[in-house]
């Protein structure tokens, strides 16, 4: 007979105690297995909405904002590691013995590292856009593309997916390597999650990723160590972490799917929500051992 998870409450927020230097931020939504859902840099719990508003309808969905980001204030710098003592310190708090984890960018290198380091504790992953060895090929940027950018940015805060200003600014600015269906879809997401985010996002939490990547952070040669099974997700059009790093990290794992997704960027959940939403749908129920085989 299986073990019964821990429920939380719905729609709660928490702050982690455990670690006095640590406090969370986290939306609970659902009920059902446990799914972790991770954001990335810049971010927030909020920005995993594309999921947790549909997951939500099944599992229990627990986005965290991750330390420096979002409510998750810090007064101290931190290291990448850190992020993994909060994460370990929140599924002790609720009582989480294991979970399904799904990580974005750079909320899909601690998932590899939560299933690394726990292996009992993560029953799956689901990564986008993200690696082992992450590896860009972003163009330099101009201050044209700042200049389109804040633009862009400041007019859809404000009216969110209007049509003029992504043809005016939005495919002038930085957006364009964030995402290549310029409608009015990711642009809203951009509006209600990613430009908050991007404004709370500690300087803190910029230098510790940033030390990470400077130091060439390359997990490839352990990711023999994770035997749970493991969907990856890319954009073909992804500049912040190319499709190719991700499809080199879905070779070394044991046991993973591979989807590449035409037409689009780092943001491709944002870009086509339904056809994503509807890949990880169909891998949970071909593989029902990752959400703890049963569904409430």
């Amino acid at each position: 007979m299986k073990k019964a998870t821990p429920r939380l409450n719905p729609g709660a927020y928490y702050s982690n105690q455990k670690m006095p230097h640590t406090k969370l931020s986290v939306s609970v939504k659902g009920t059902g297995f446990p799914i972790l859902c991770l954001h990335g840099h810049p971010g927030s719990g909020y920005c995993m909405s594309v999921f947790t508003e549909h997951l939500s309808k099944r599992f229990q969905t627990i986005a965290p904002d991750l330390r420096g980001y979002g409510n998750s204030r810090t007064s101290v710098p931190f290291e990448m590691t850190d992020h993994l003592l909060d994460l370990e310190a929140l599924l002790d708090r609720f009582g989480l013995d294991r979970c399904l984890v799904i990580g974005w960018s750079l909320g899909g290198i601690l998932a590899l590292e939560l299933a690394m380091k726990y292996p009992q504790r993560v029953t799956g992953l689901i990564l986008l856009a993200s690696a082992a060895k992450p590896t860009g090929s972003h163009p330099p940027i101009s201050w044209q593309d700042n200049l389109y950018t804040g633009l862009a940015g400041i007019i859809n805060w404000a009216i969110p997916g209007w049509q003029w200003n992504i043809d005016t600014f939005g495919k002038r600015s930085l957006f364009r390597y964030l995402i290549q269906q310029h409608t009015a879809t990711p642009y809203r997401y951009l509006a209600t999650a990613g430009t908050p985010a991007y404004l709370q996002t500690d300087r803190r939490a910029t230098k510790a990723l940033n030390t990470a990547l400077r130091a060439r952070y390359d997990r490839l040669a352990h990711l023999g160590d994770i035997h749970c099974p493991c969907l990856v997700l890319a954009g073909e059009a992804d500049r912040h972490i190319t499709s190719q790093s991700s499809l080199e990290t879905a070779r070394h794992l044991h046991d993973s799917q591979w989807q590449c997704y035409p037409n689009t960027a780092h943001l491709f959940p944002w870009e086509i929500p339904d056809r994503v939403l509807a890949d990880i749908d169909r891998w949970i129920d071909a593989l029902p051992q990752v959400v703890g085989n049963y569904e409430s």
